[in-house]
């Protein structure tokens, strides 16, 4: 058995180079010219597909958020999450809440290129 996470967009090839980006893989074609896949840091893949024009997927903002983890290093959390930011921004994605300190670690939610929200989260070090 094995598990999927899979995302609609209008652009797949440009959102799987944009999740590809965030998390230092190379994107990989899919089954068809409108399908990528990119592999999930947990295991499975992200399948990022254009919908048929005969079951259209509407954007919508929703409860569902991918999250994306890493652990803090030497400089700490919240310097790696600006990091993290500032290369999400740079790769089309927009900030929707400031990142902010909480007990589990620094997070911040934003916006991938195709509106889906996105949470980047920083564990502090072990």
């Amino acid at each position: 058995m094995s598990a999927s996470i899979v995302l609609a967009a209008d652009d797949p090839a440009g959102l799987a180079r944009f999740y590809g980006a965030l998390l230092q893989v190379e994107p990989q074609p899919g089954l068809s010219g409108t399908h990528w896949r990119v592999a999930w840091p947990a295991g499975g893949w992200l399948e990022i597909y254009a919908p048929s024009r005969s079951h259209p997927q509407p954007q919508q903002l929703g409860r569902l958020a991918l999250c994306l983890q890493r652990q803090a290093d030497r400089t700490g959390a919240v310097a790696v999450l600006n990091t993290w930011i500032t290369a999400a921004l740079g790769l089309g994605a927009s900030l929707q809440e400031p990142p902010r300190v909480e007990p589990f670690g620094a997070e911040a939610w934003l916006l991938d290129p195709e509106g889906n929200r996105l949470l980047l989260l920083v564990m502090p070090a072990a």
